[in-house]
């Protein structure tokens, strides 16, 4: 016998590999936020926040916060940056702000001007006075 009891499926769309793109000459004011990645060539004045990869390319600029999993950077960012995985910058990078990552790349020729902490650097004093659970970048 057939059931009247069925259930249903709900379809979840993955967007971990879909792109959006803001293309040079294209400036954006204000928050975006997105479940896809980013490739930024123009320019985002506001906070950019994503679970997936970021990359800026050489005539793109960041001026406020980003919040994604992984970066690639080539252009400029003046703000926050907030990586829970990766930061890669490349050697025409330009930063200037705050930057917290799990772990950073750096290639010889960017330009770094930023307060950075390594996620899980948590200084914690131990008992004889030694700091435990640093991280080296």
């Amino acid at each position: 016998m057939f059931s009247d009891n069925k259930k249903s499926k709900a379809k979840t769309t993955d967007l971990s590999n879909q792109q959006n793109r803001i293309s040079q000459g294209t400036v954006i004011t204000g928050n975006v936020v997105s479940k896809g990645g980013f490739r930024i060539d123009g320019e985002i004045e506001g906070t950019l926040t994503t679970p997936n990869r970021v990359v800026i390319g050489k005539s793109g600029v960041l001026k406020g916060n980003l919040i994604c999993d992984d970066a690639d950077i080539e252009g400029r960012i003046e703000g926050k940056v907030t990586i829970s995985n990766l930061l890669s910058l490349k050697s025409a990078a330009v930063i200037e702000g705050e930057v917290t990552v799990g772990r950073l790349a750096i290639e010889p020729g960017a330009t770094f001007n930023a307060t950075c902490e390594m996620k899980g650097s948590v200084k914690t004093l131990a008992k004889d006075g030694s700091k435990k659970g640093e991280r080296s970048a």
